[in-house]
């Protein structure tokens, strides 16, 4: 021990019962530790007693021996975790040897004191527990544990990374595990602000338009000035006839820039539009705005599927002058053989669902097939110079890209009409409906600054989850998903309009462009269905909080159950899809394809052009084996030579992949019910 003396630098007491530990250090490094003990003397405070430390074992040395130590050292630290009347009789005892100079009182922390360590934490390093505090090592170790203690253990990577960062920001371990408790604290759920931003444009006046005399009396009546993106469109092209891919965020006015050409074309002669939108739900709202802002001017009608038309009672018309329509209403009609008439504009709305697995080759091979069949219209062609495209998105990740793959001039605007904050909390699955109940009150009580109520849009990943959220809300709140019939979504529709909802709960399927003003936006879950959400439909969905002409804001929390996952084929846990979410890049838009989805657009592409199916495969988007498809087309008796065969006529018609038709037809062979053939079949489409 005299060689230890030697080179003592520091030495860091600790109050343990009525005895004190002893840590003796040197560069940082434990050299040991010892119990002292000191009892009263007439002198005053001395030690009685030194024990070294070896593990569970002590071994008695002379009390002197302390003294020895303290003399040799640099500095001798007293934990502020001591007693006062502990530091007073350290400090008695340190004063009889003249060593007082020496000493100081110093906050450590308490778990590494009781663990027999010298760690010393200052105002910038501490993080509170309880009612003391520990070092950010010890801090960290009691997240852990506490995870654990929740249910949590299996948070990793991202989650447990954002945790650590904010109770290291905001120095408090109770604040974070209330927050895994479910806790609102909106300093802490708080992820970041998406700025509201305004790219300088300078507005194009309405009466400066020149189109026809009815919509250009219209659109004066509604407005002095085009918004930014409508004014870009317009200065490139837009009423020349150019075909445009417009892409900005969600409330910025891009709808209106198909609108106002296709309007303008339809009046002047030159051909019907075709507003083509992915679901149901879209085309019959559009429908309803078409007819409620248009009707006057120019007759509309609906197309939404192989064999569903809108509750609503209107049959299609294909001589309507504005056809509305989902991609596949309008696909069944290409591959029947109606005549659409002479078509001057058409527009795709959420063009991004060309990059969908399951959908995206659909709406890569419709718009093949409909500038084939627009080409092939000589009729009156010459007069409207053949027909403009204009596709509309909120969310593409490689807009230059895909602009020139559709041939359009790309007219992108940054603008964030509202700021949007993103918060992130934790919750299980029961515990999440307690915190959308308090945020949808919250919201509600809520009023902007041009009078409107905050209302909200509550997003999960099925439809008997939306009942379920919807009926355990206290204020006044409705499910809406594809499975309700027409009449009940629209009254859901006017009633938010109205103010009459707090909030609406719905599928993912239904999150592209169901015109709901809300203000807030809460993700009960991050899957659609059995799949987690991709970036770009995260963005979409999120883009829905905050309108400029009703809210001052947007918010969006995302609540995210620890180790979660809605089936076992799903890779990640919800808290790793959260923050990949939150901070991955917008995927690019490009469709791809298997050998499904080749073979069924080939044989559409067939259907629709015959020998020119080649070259309808050529111009798609994606990657089409041209080849290898009509080989096996020709090997399953769907095609004979560039014609369907009846059965693959029959195929084509009601969009079965491969394995759909050779189940169809074993079970028709086998004598099944006809009811359970088409069963899963219609199913898999009832969101169309």
């Amino acid at each position: 021990m005299s060689k230890q003396v030697q080179q003592v630098e520091t030495i860091f007491c600790h109050e343990i019962g009525d005895d004190y530990l002893v840590v003796v250090e040197r560069d940082g490094q434990r050299l040991f530790r010892a119990k002292l003990g000191l009892s009263e003397t007439s002198a005053g405070p001395r030690p009685a007693k030194f024990r070294l430390k070896d593990g569970s074992s002590e071994e008695p040395r002379q009390p002197d021996e302390f003294i020895e130590l303290a003399r040799r050292a640099k500095r001798i630290r007293i934990s502020e975790q001591t007693s006062r009347q502990g530091r007073q009789e350290l400090m008695e005892m340190l004063s009889g040897y003249q060593l007082e100079d020496k000493a100081k009182a110093v906050r450590t922390c308490r778990y590494c004191a009781s663990a027999g360590r010298y760690s010393p934490i200052t105002t910038e390093t501490a993080v509170k527990d309880d009612n003391d505090w520990i070092c950010q090592d010890c801090a960290r170790q009691e997240l852990e544990r506490q995870l654990s203690y929740s249910g949590g253990g299996a948070v990793t990577g991202a989650a447990k990374d954002r945790l650590e960062e904010l109770m290291l920001e905001v120095q408090d371990l109770e604040r974070i595990v209330n927050l895994l408790k479910g806790q609102l604290d909106p300093d802490l759920t708080k992820f970041d602000t998406i700025s509201a931003t305004t790219d300088e444009v300078d507005p194009v006046r309405v009466d400066s338009l020149n189109l026809h005399p009815g919509l250009q009396g219209l659109l004066e009546d509604r407005f002095e000035t085009l918004l930014p993106v409508q004014s870009l469109a317009v200065e490139n092209g837009l009423f020349d006839g150019e075909d445009q891919l417009v892409v900005s965020a969600t409330a910025t006015g891009k709808t209106l820039v198909g609108e106002m050409t296709g309007l303008n074309r339809v009046l002047n002669g030159k051909g019907k539009m075709l507003f083509l939108v992915p679901l149901v739900a879209l085309a019959n709202q559009k429908y309803e705005d078409f007819q409620d802002e248009y009707g006057h001017l120019v007759d509309v009608s609906i197309r939404v599927g192989a064999s569903r038309i809108s509750d609503n009672g209107n049959q299609f018309d294909p001589n309507a002058d504005v056809i509305v329509g989902t991609y596949e209403g309008i696909d069944h009609a290409l591959r029947t053989g109606k005549d659409m008439g002479d078509i001057g504009t058409v527009v795709i709305d959420e063009v991004h669902t060309l990059k969908e697995d399951d959908r995206g080759h659909r709406l890569d091979g419709l718009i093949s097939r409909l500038k084939y069949t627009c080409e092939q219209r000589a009729t009156r062609r010459d007069e409207y110079g053949g027909a403009q495209w204009v596709y509309l998105s909120a969310t593409v990740g490689n807009p230059e890209q895909l602009g020139a793959a559709l041939e359009s001039t790309l007219i992108e605007f940054e603008e964030r009409p509202v700021p949007i904050e993103r918060h992130v909390t934790f919750a299980d699955g029961q515990e999440k409906v307690r915190i959308e109940n308090k945020l949808v009150r919250r919201e509600f009580d809520t009023e902007s600054s041009k009078g409107y109520r905050g209302q909200t849009i509550i997003f999960t990943n099925s439809r008997r989850r939306c009942h379920e959220i919807s009926r355990k809300l206290e204020y006044s709140a409705a499910p809406y998903h594809a499975g309700l019939d027409y009449k009940r979504r629209k009254e859901v529709e006017r009633k938010f309009g109205e103010q009459e909802l707090s909030a609406v709960v719905t599928t993912a399927a239904l999150a592209a462009g169901v015109d709901f003003p809300a203000s807030q936006v809460i993700f009960d879950s991050l899957a659609m269905g059995i799949e987690w959400l991709s970036v770009q439909e995260f963005h979409q969905m999120l883009g829905r909080a905050g309108r400029p002409d009703y809210h001052d804001k947007g918010t969006v929390y995302v609540l995210v159950e620890p180790d979660c996952a809605y089936h076992n084929s799903m890779e990640m846990s919800e808290d790793e899809v959260a923050f990949k979410l939150l901070k991955g890049d917008m995927e690019s838009v490009m469709t791809h394809y298997d050998e499904a989805a080749a073979i069924e657009e080939t044989l559409a592409n067939i259907t629709v052009g015959g020998k020119a199916a080649k070259r309808l495969n050529d111009r798609m988007l994606g990657d089409v084996p041209t080849k290898h498809a009509i080989g096996k087309l020709l090997q399953y008796d769907f095609i004979d030579g560039f014609e369907p065969t009846p059965l693959g006529r029959v195929i084509t018609e009601h969009f079965l992949e491969p394995s759909e038709a050779f189940t169809l037809v074993d079970g028709i062979r086998k004598d099944a019910h006809p009811y359970e053939l088409i069963a899963d079949i219609e199913l898999r489409d009832a969101d169309l």
